[in-house]
């Protein structure tokens, strides 16, 4: 059996897999996220750590038993300064943390051919302009940090005592030689650091350490090896079977991507699409990033005062696609792809008497998707032909939701058994890889299907003025917010 384990933004989940791909059980175990200042997302590593250890027994003893490799795949972009006796000097600055701004375009000017090395625009989601940051505004912390670690490697680093880190991962640090897959000493020169700041890279499936004594123990496991695992989309695409050129997946977690496997680096950064390494040895991928989808669910039901995602889901549903008006820009915490937009934040436009709450329900559904439907559009720019999505995260859940999103985006929508569980499945995936030699092609294979969404046209027409009105919206509220 295998464990695979996700470092994720709202929890950490694990997964036990069987020698078949089988999920044999689930556990979970919450985490929150710190908001000090405007722009500003953090997070305690130590409660990682904690919540790691809770998730992991919180399985079968039995199966833990039984497990003989650990897949690791986590929240991408976050900076994790750690001193000379390897513990945080600060909270984790997250991937939807957006004070950087500045710094990118700083580090753009200090590195000139940042572009054409990393395949990427810079973006404050990124890693290297966080530290840029912490340079200018805490030097001390700056000038006292030893290692800069991802989320999932310092977890890595708690378990094995390895600093050791993935490409698809350490592709989204604006470090790496994304085409090279290797550090670049340009980028992090950039930023005043240096390759002994960075950990040992490789391959997703390669093994980089060994359980420590005192977690196996813990755990009632062997010192089983442990894997580099992957960026959490990248293991998400895995655990879905997308591996070879074309294939796709659309991730509806906190954040929501569209994420396209190709056999070649195909960078497209004027129109904010990442391109980043897959998991598996010679891939690549290209991604357009949206930093709110289902998270928009549970502020909306929240702030509606309905129990939870699945009523508010109901309410849409009860309203109906196109029923109204009402508008919504989804953007709590910024933008990614394509407008590359920290500042932009979510509002509701043309509310009126006789606005309710399925109403405005629908326009949240309907928004994210207009969002989706920009990203996908930049990602066809690069020329990325796109008929086909694997449907993972969350958001899954709402075959409503589905009806809408495959409509707007003009794509077929495929449904997998399991497919809810994500990344974690992925990184049990990888595991799997290490300890039995097996290709990716045996490995990850598609789950079976439970459901197909195609995109209905009349829906599409009804929602296209909507559409049409996003788009503006976009604009003039950035003008206004800037």
């Amino acid at each position: 059996m295998y464990l695979g384990i996700d470092i994720g933004t709202s929890c950490v989940k694990a997964v036990v897999t069987a020698e078949s791909g089988e999920v044999l059980a689930q556990s979970s175990a919450d985490l929150t996220v710190s908001r000090p200042h405007p722009l500003w997302s953090e997070q305690a590593p130590a409660d990682w750590i904690a919540a790691t250890h809770k998730a992991v027994l919180g399985l079968d003893p039995a199966l833990r038993a039984g497990v003989c490799g650990i897949g690791l795949a986590g929240q991408m972009h976050g900076a994790t300064l750690l001193g000379s006796d390897e513990k945080p000097l600060r909270p984790a600055i997250l991937w939807n943390d957006g004070r950087s701004f500045a710094e990118c375009a700083a580090l753009e000017e200090a590195e000139p051919e940042s572009r054409a090395i990393t395949g990427n625009i810079a973006m404050p989601g990124f890693t290297a302009p966080k530290l840029a940051w912490v340079r200018a505004h805490e030097p001390d912390v700056f000038a006292a940090t030893r290692t800069v670690l991802l989320p999932k490697d310092y977890v890595r680093l708690a378990l094995t005592g390895e600093k050791a880190s993935d490409m698809s991962d350490a592709a989204g640090t604006l470090w790496l030689d994304v085409a090279a897959r290797a550090w670049s000493a340009e980028m992090l020169a950039a930023t005043g650091l240096e390759e002994t700041h960075m950990p040992r890279l490789y391959e997703g499936p390669e093994v980089t350490g060994a359980l420590r004594e005192d977690v196996a123990r813990q755990w009632g496991m062997e010192r089983v090896p442990v894997v580099a695992g992957a960026g959490d989309n990248a293991a998400g695409a895995l655990g879905v079977g997308v591996l070879g050129e074309g294939q796709g997946m659309l991730s509806l977690g906190t954040s929501g991507v569209i994420f396209v496997a190709n056999a070649a680096f195909r960078p497209n950064p004027a129109q904010a699409v990442h391109a980043f390494c897959h998991a598996l040895p010679g891939v690549w991928h290209q991604m357009s990033v949206h930093l709110s989808a289902a998270s928009c669910i549970d502020w909306a039901a929240r702030a509606c005062n309905v129990p939870g995602p699945a009523e508010y889901f109901a309410l849409a549903e009860q309203a109906g696609a196109a029923c109204g008006p009402e508008l919504f820009l989804p953007y709590l915490s910024g933008e990614r792809t394509p407008h590359n937009d920290p500042h932009i934040r979510a509002a509701f436009l043309s509310l009126g008497n006789e606005s309710t709450t399925p109403r405005m329900a629908a326009a949240v559904l309907e928004g994210v998707a207009f969002a989706h439907a920009d990203g996908i559009d930049a990602l066809r720019s690069a020329g990325t032909a796109i008929e086909e999505l694997c449907v993972i995260g969350g958001g899954s859940r709402s075959a409503h939701w589905g009806r809408i999103l495959a409509s707007v985006l003009g794509v077929r929508l495929v449904y997998l058994h399991g497919g809810e569980v994500g990344p974690a499945l992925g990184g049990a995936r990888l595991a799997q890889m290490a300890v039995t030699g097996a290709s990716a092609a045996e490995v990850c294979t598609r789950p079976a299907i439970r459901a197909v969404i195609e995109p209905d046209l009349d829906l599409a027409a009804r929602l296209a003025p909507k559409r049409t009105r996003f788009r503006a919206a976009y604009q003039a509220l950035r003008a206004i917010q800037e």
